[in-house]
């Protein structure tokens, strides 16, 4: 039995809402790096296979995570910059193509398509502030277009996309479809042969629950050598360890995307904290996770003086809330609320909140009443 208090022991008085930018380790992942640690002060190597079964576990467990066919569709790789560079650096662009993505994405998910500038690739910006954001990415889609990339959950808004449609839609326009998931992955059930994307990227440290420095890559396993490759090493050979071999060539499976030595410290990390999404189960993740949002919108709500600047419907939300409190600067408020010990972010014009789904009501209540006090001032 799983007894979450257990699992997220935060000190007391810390009001924890920042998932979407980098959330706490339950216990079980900095056990699993306390021994890692010992092991290698006492052991060294000794034991490095066993390790390496640590690895594999993990990549079985963000293939069931992402719903891939096989765990060969996955790559671990530092971030999910990286793996955006690995398309937008490895698909063969021509002068003229262009690439559709919104107005609201994190500048990793925009500044690597403008980087191919220099070769004649045009980027579409869309708004998203329509009634059906849906359809007017899809409506840019016009015969130059090969690529749309967007975020599943958009990290100043929280707006949450219909990936089903996205990918019918740009199949449909034979556009391949790249899919930003960091902040959707581990808060949201998530699926990548439900959305017929062509790859999809998210890092470990949000609502994984892991660290930084190791994150997923999903790629289509009909793309995987069409990606040009420009990193190489003795860890993305098909016959990695064969070190005496003078011929080679790029591992089938998507390991080829893994040029050097993995990152363990991180694997037995990440691979502990995916171990508790997948015993709590993701649609009870993410049915706890939304009524920890339905919490904060009732009581922002109630407050009065509150313009949320998140969708507020069901289908539209995921982990995020943002939102201005009338007669406060949104720097003055984000202090105030620091000085409380609310961790939370500056984004999207207003205060961002991102609980999770282990988040205490005791949090949440004793924010709302907090910032009950600071209305009233």
């Amino acid at each position: 039995m799983i007894h979450i208090n257990d699992e997220f022991p935060q000190i007391v008085g810390l009001r924890y809402l920042n998932h979407a930018a980098v959330a706490p380790w339950p216990r079980r992942a900095a056990s699993a790096v306390s021994a890692f640690a010992e092991q290698n002060a006492t052991l060294g190597a000794r034991d490095y296979p066993q390790w390496l079964t640590v690895e594999r576990s993990l990549r079985q467990r963000l293939t069931r995570l992402l719903n891939a066919p096989t765990s060969a569709d996955v790559a671990l790789v530092k971030n999910t910059s990286e793996a955006l560079s690995f398309v937008g650096f490895g698909l063969d662009w021509k002068s003229g193509d262009r690439i559709v993505i919104s107005d609201e994405e994190f500048p990793s998910n925009r500044v690597v398509w403008e980087a191919l500038q220099p070769f004649g690739v045009e980027v579409v910006q869309v708004s998203l502030k329509g009634a059906d954001p849906e359809g007017d990415l899809l409506a840019a889609c016009g015969p130059r277009v090969r690529l749309m990339a967007i975020s599943a959950v958009q990290y100043a808004s929280g707006l949450r996309l219909d990936l089903a449609r996205l990918g019918e839609g740009c199949e449909q326009r034979g556009v391949l479809l790249c899919i930003d998931a960091i902040q959707q992955l581990g808060a949201l059930p998530f699926d990548v042969q439900q959305s017929r994307c062509a790859f999809a990227m998210a890092d470990g440290h949000k609502w994984m629950l892991g660290p930084e420095g190791l994150g997923v890559f999903y790629c289509r396993s009909d793309l995987r050598d069409q990606l040009k490759l420009h990193e190489y090493g003795w860890h993305m050979l098909e016959h990695a360890g064969d070190y005496d071999r003078t011929d080679w060539e790029p591992a089938r499976s998507a390991r080829r995307f893994e040029c050097g030595s993995p990152n363990l410290l991180g694997a037995m990390a990440l691979e502990a904290s995916l171990s508790l999404l997948e015993e709590v189960g993701m649609e009870q993740v993410a049915a706890a996770l939304d009524e920890r949002v339905e919490w904060l919108c009732r009581g922002l709500g109630d407050l009065g003086g509150v313009d949320i600047l998140s969708p507020t419907t069901a289908e539209r939300r995921a982990g995020i809330l943002t939102f201005r409190l009338h007669g406060w600067d949104n720097a003055a408020l984000f202090e105030r609320l620091k000085a409380a010990q609310v961790v939370c972010a500056l984004r999207g014009g207003g205060i961002r909140f991102s609980p999770h789904f282990y988040t205490p009501q005791r949090v949440i209540d004793e924010t709302l009443a907090l910032l009950h006090e600071l209305a009233s001032h």
